[in-house]
């Protein structure tokens, strides 16, 4: 059974998908690991250090694909790669099955089988798997360091001889995993922090990291669903929402927004108007910037100036931390690859509640319904 790793090809991307303290554990369970040369330089693991654990390292990328059984990576392969390989190989990692389906129609020409980690269930037994926490709890820490960086003011509280410097006031939009890492940060450089989610559940822990919860009045609608994420709200609702986040706006120094709804354009919480009511100065950082923006004058990987006021979208912030980055989704790779393969040999449980969640295509014919529905073809029973 041979997994290989490839140099990811996204412009600027330099995460890898398995390190050598996950191969050596791999290599453990019977898992052959074939590794493109310098595919970690950028995560810290040079190629000595892949065959110290007894990788195969190789410069020849056409010859590791063609002899893969299963393909790890980061980011979605390019269709040039995913069609180097033999039919029946299994392709894990960030696929975007719901965002772009279009783009896994060489998955299904080529009878693969792919896994997408963004689907995988966010259950208790799912959790060292779970690699879009994994990637959330790098950004919402690394989006409050970007706003401190760019804020004209400094977090604490300081008392001098020369006076008191009041602390920095924060707003964390969304109180999922960035969301509630991004609270954490800024409480720690010492922060004043307000926290917002259309789940009033999310409530407890926002207050649980010493932030204030600022909760809408949504009339008895359900806002989660059965799997715990935010769901779709009606513009109604989703107008007393901002309502509220315009007038918190005034007030705030820095507001970091994170909401983002599968496969969806993410939701607009931060109006023109509510910018212009914002202190010069201030920041805006959203992290939703990838799906459309949660601001209205988001731009996409850009960072610009209304008013005074900048807002900033960066794209892959886990990837501008690549050493823990790739540490962190490392481990939920190996961890799936448990799942998958038993001595040495593949076998999926398709019955798995986690191999059914995260399955997107079995074998180029059972499709994933959402990704069946946009191609046009006709979703096998599941």
């Amino acid at each position: 059974m041979r997994t290989i790793v490839l140099r990811e090809q996204e412009q600027g991307e330099k995460r890898v998908a398995l390190l050598p303290d996950a191969i050596k554990r791999l290599t453990a369970q019977k898992i052959e690991v074939a590794v493109e040369s310098g595919a970690g330089i950028h995560s810290g693991a040079s190629d000595r250090e892949y065959e110290s654990v007894g990788a195969t390292v190789s410069e020849d990328r056409s010859q590791l694909l063609a002899s893969a059984d299963i393909l790890v990576a980061v980011n979605r392969p390019p269709a040039s790669d995913l069609l180097q390989l033999r039919p029946g190989a299994v392709v894990i990692g960030f696929l975007r099955p719901l965002d772009e389906p279009r783009e896994l129609e060489p998955v299904i020409t080529r009878s693969l089988t792919a896994f997408a980690m963004e689907l995988v269930p966010r259950t208790t037994r799912a959790q060292s798997m779970d690699a879009l926490s994994s990637m959330a709890t790098i950004a919402g820490y690394k989006a409050v360091l970007l706003g401190a960086a760019q804020l004209p003011r400094i977090f604490p509280m300081l008392t001098t001889a020369a006076g008191t410097v009041p602390p920095a006031r924060v707003l964390v939009l969304g109180a999922g995993v960035a969301g509630l890492q991004a609270i954490a940060t800024a409480r720690r450089l010492g922060a004043v922090v307000e926290g917002y989610d259309i789940r009033a559940a999310a409530g407890e822990q926002v207050r649980s990291l010493g932030a204030k919860f600022l909760e809408v009045d949504l009339g008895g609608i359900q806002t989660e669903d059965a799997g715990g994420y935010a769901r779709e709200l009606t513009e109604e609702a989703m107008q007393r929402g901002r309502t509220l986040i315009a007038e918190h706006a005034k007030s705030s120094d820095l507001i970091i927004s994170t909401a983002q709804v599968p496969g969806k354009r993410a939701p607009l919480l931060i109006t023109e108007e509510a910018v212009a009511g914002m202190r010069e100065g201030s920041v805006v950082v959203d992290l939703a910037g990838a799906s459309g923006g949660n601001c209205a004058l988001t731009q996409p990987g850009q960072t610009v100036e209304r008013n005074g006021v900048t807002i900033m979208a960066p794209l892959n912030l886990p990837g501008s931390v690549p050493i823990h980055s790739s540490q962190l989704y490392s481990r939920n790779i190996s961890s799936l690859l448990g799942l998958l393969v038993d001595k040495g040999e593949l076998k999926i449980d398709r019955n798995d509640e986690i191999v059914k969640g995260a399955c997107v295509v079995f074998e180029g014919t059972d499709v994933h319904p959402r990704v069946a529905a946009a191609l046009g073809l006709a979703p096998a029973a599941r």
